[in-house]
C-alpha cells in the first residue's frame, strides 16, 4: 500500500501547489466583482483606474529584492533537503548522496537568483 500512497501523495502535493493558489485568486476576483456589481447597482460610478486594474493581469516587475527573497527560499529548501538526507542516512547510509544530489537543484537555483539580485542592485 505504501508503494502507491507515497507517489500519489507526491503528485497530489504538486497538484495542490498549482491548483490552490489559482482557486484562491479566483475566489478573490469573484468577491471583488460582486462588490463592484453591488456598488454599480446602487448608482456609484467606477473610476477608470479601477476598470483598468480589473482588466489587467500584470505581475510585478522583477526586482533585486524579489530575486534575493526567492533565492533565499530556494536555498532554504536545498538545506532542508540536505538535512533530511543526513537524517535518513542514520537508518539508510546510502540515502545521503542521492538526497544531496536532489538538494543541489534548488540550491543552484537559489544561488543563481542571489547572483541576479547582486547584479540588479549594481545596475540601479
Amino acid at each position: 500500500m505504501e508503494e502507491v500512497l507515497v507517489p500519489l501523495g507526491f503528485f497530489a502535493m504538486i497538484a495542490a501547489i498549482v491548483i490552490v493558489p489559482r482557486y484562491l485568486k479566483s475566489l478573490e476576483r469573484q468577491k471583488l466583482q460582486e462588490t463592484l456589481r453591488a456598488s454599480i447597482e446602487k448608482g456609484a460610478e467606477l473610476p477608470p483606474e479601477v476598470v483598468q486594474a480589473l482588466t489587467s493581469d500584470v505581475k510585478a516587475p522583477p526586482s533585486p529584492y524579489r530575486d534575493l527573497r526567492s533565492g533565499v527560499i530556494w536555498l532554504g529548501l536545498a538545506v532542508g533537503l540536505a538535512a533530511m538526507g543526513f537524517a535518513i542516512s542514520f537508518e539508510e547510509p546510502d540515502a545521503l548522496y542521492p538526497m544531496l544530489g536532489v538538494a543541489a537543484f534548488p540550491g543552484f537555483i537559489g544561488l543563481a537568483l542571489i547572483i541576479l539580485a547582486a547584479f540588479g542592485r549594481r545596475k540601479h
